[in-house]
């Protein structure tokens, strides 16, 4: 006679920075993750990036960002390995290292069957508000829900992700590094290589250099541009910034007229194409006007929820083009692992964007670095707004095993 075993998957107690109110520190808790759902896998988190939308989300919600629901819990640019998978989940194993994507990748939706977008409706909604398919969250913490923050919650060591929001990639990948192709490094690179579309030889302008920007400038120099400007207040950007491939800088603050027009007298016109990596709506419209007025591309990289962005007509008239990108257009399943393989083969940096290395349970330092003395502003009317700034926390489990129930 046959006998048939079945694995009954527990619930795993762990830690993690745990968002209770807007505006105030995170917490390191015990919290429980409850075992995948169908087409759902659950991961240990193995290493963070710490995203600026991460530290605006828990301080700034109610100033203009779009409010989400309390406890939550924070993280969006991780790397890890699958620990389990739920009934009907196909493609993964326990033991593979994965990515998880807050941007999905269904295969199925009219988004993901076209090629004018990256863009993926399913379970979009309820991620957004912090939930799964199922409409709960698989973590708890003194006996309530939890919310994880865009449907993936990397500020905890373990967490649970739909099935269409994780990518396997390559088993030499360090997760230390790959984890900054979760957000900031690939909308950077992907803003430049698949919505701005650069051409070779063509003359650009990065206005930014914190990671997103530095991924931007990384993306222009391999799309084999001949000039590549970084604009920034800080002049410590400078030397870091030509690692990346900017062959020359400007400070705004060095000079007495609009970074833009400063732009168009450097380069007899305008740059080819200028890249927004601010996320502040004054820098975004002085990007626009410093491209060439015929055939300039301006794409906006940087996100901010706090203003309205206004422009002249006559700005897109005479011909320029207005682009917005979203993971810099990668379709986030299939495009991610190609970006690993790139970094392993060489063509991709990802080493140099790492500035520190934290345990989680000093994620509040890390938000510190982030903003203080990091903080950087690039405006050519009002200095208020930061300069993404990036750095890593790494999670790394002790020699004891987690408690399970």
């Amino acid at each position: 006679m046959m006998l048939v075993c079945l694995s009954v998957l527990q619930v795993i107690r762990c830690k993690a920075a745990v968002a209770w109110e807007v505006g105030k520190p995170l917490s390191i808790e015990e919290v429980e993750v409850a075992p995948p759902k169908a087409h759902e896998v659950r991961i240990k988190v193995e290493a963070s990036g710490v995203c600026h939308t991460d530290w605006a989300y828990l301080y700034e919600c109610g100033k203009g960002m779009a409010p989400r629901t309390f406890p939550l819990i924070l993280g969006h640019e991780g790397a890890g390995v699958v620990e389990s998978i739920g009934p009907g989940v196909l493609g993964f194993s326990p033991g593979d290292k994965v990515i998880p994507l807050f941007l999905p990748q269904c295969k199925q939706c009219e988004c993901c069957l076209s090629s004018k977008s990256n863009l993926c409706s399913e379970n979009w909604e309820n991620t957004q508000q912090g939930v799964l398919a199922d409409g709960t969250s698989r973590i708890t913490c003194r006996g309530q829900q939890v919310y994880q923050f865009i449907g993936v919650s990397t500020f905890s060591e373990y967490t649970v992700v739909p099935e269409h929001n994780i990518t396997k990639i390559h088993p030499d990948a360090p997760l230390d590094r790959v984890c900054l192709l979760g957000c900031g490094v690939a909308t950077g690179y992907g803003a430049v290589l698949n919505t701005g579309k650069v051409e070779a030889g063509s003359v650009c302008a990065v206005f930014g250099l914190g990671a997103v920007g530095l991924a931007a400038v990384m993306g222009c120099r391999n799309a084999g541009a001949s000039r590549i400007i970084g604009v920034d207040i800080n002049p410590d950007k400078l030397e870091i910034a030509k690692k990346f491939g900017v062959t020359e800088f400007i400070n705004p603050k060095d000079h007495s007229k609009p970074i833009q027009e400063v732009l168009r007298e450097r380069t007899g016109g305008g740059p080819d194409y200028s890249f927004e990596c601010v996320g502040n709506v004054a820098v975004m419209r002085a990007a626009l006007e410093s491209c060439k007025p015929a055939w300039g591309t301006c794409v906006i990289v940087g996100w901010t929820e706090l203003e309205d962005m206004s422009l002249a007509p006559i700005d897109l008239l005479l011909g320029r083009t207005l682009k917005g990108t979203y993971f810099g257009g990668w379709k986030s399943v299939d495009g991610v692992p190609r970006l690993v393989e790139d970094y392993l083969s060489g063509r991709l940096l990802l080493d140099e964007f790492v500035t520190h290395t934290l345990p989680l349970d000093q994620i509040n330092q890390a938000f510190e670095l982030l903003i203080s003395g990091k903080r950087h502003y690039i405006c050519p009317t009002t200095p208020r707004h930061p300069l993404l700034y990036m750095c890593l926390a790494t999670f790394k489990e002790g020699k004891k095993e987690k408690e399970r129930k």
